[in-house]
């Protein structure tokens, strides 16, 4: 009755102003809304960049404290000489450490070098620095993985071979990367070696940690522990992104 006795003018307004204020409280709640999604992934990549930044620095450092240590022995062995050229060594790790840093940044956005090129790489550092075998298996896939993909299967091989070298001294490492139906697989394993303690990750125990984080954001699974007589890192996720 109420309602009836009103002018429809009136009541037309007040509609009016009861949907543009709905409409106002929308658009706000929107805009809150992206702006929690800019600072996310505002977050996000600071995260990123920080676990970027710590893979190379602790496979560039591992490998430094290395060969600064052989060369500290060689040097109490009077072979100088070849204790020079493990310094030399270390300056080399040194400064492509400092090199990688800089492009971590760039990797971010999607300049990833090919899987294959990068893995060979690390492969070949290895055997340089150990003076083991680390056999390097890489099956074609249908297609280029994803960027953050291509970019998890390099830090985290990378990962998986300084823990190798620091913590399996003397041990055969196989990395391969296949492609089993419509996933990708990457697994690092070694043969065990005369490292002290268990074989665990590097750097203060963040090594498989940042390995599984990493995985998780590219909706990827990683496995880590014993195989045989020696320790297996396997990484493996969906080619669609």
């Amino acid at each position: 009755t109420l309602l009836r006795d009103r002018d429809p003018v009136e009541l037309w307004n007040v509609v009016g102003l009861c949907g543009t204020y709905a409409y106002v409280r929308a658009g706000r709640a929107r805009r809150a809304a992206e702006e929690s999604d800019r600072e996310r992934a505002v977050l996000a990549e600071r995260a990123h960049v920080a676990r970027e930044v710590h893979d190379i620095l602790a496979h560039s450092l591992s490998a430094q404290l290395i060969h600064l240590e052989s060369a500290r022995l060689t040097l109490a062995a009077g072979r100088y000489e070849e204790a020079g050229a493990l310094v030399e060594r270390a300056r080399s790790l040194a400064k492509g450490g400092l090199e990688e840093t800089r492009r971590a940044v760039a990797v971010l956005r999607g300049d990833v070098p090919a899987p294959q090129e990068a893995l060979a790489g690390l492969a070949e550092e290895y055997r340089r620095t150990t003076g083991s075998a680390c056999a390097l298996t890489v099956t074609p896939g249908p297609r280029p993985l994803p960027p953050e993909a291509a970019l998890a299967v390099v830090r985290t091989a990378q990962e998986a071979l300084t823990n190798a070298r620091r913590h399996a001294a003397g041990a055969d490492v196989a990395v391969t990367l296949s492609y089993p139906a419509d996933r990708w697989e990457l697994c690092v394993t070694d043969t065990g070696g005369t490292g002290p303690g268990p074989h665990t990750a590097s750097g203060g125990g963040y090594g498989l940690v940042g390995m599984t984080e990493r995985a998780e954001l590219i909706g990827a699974a990683l496995d880590a522990g014993p195989y045989g007589t020696g320790f297996r890192v396997r990484l493996e996720g969906p080619l669609s992104p």
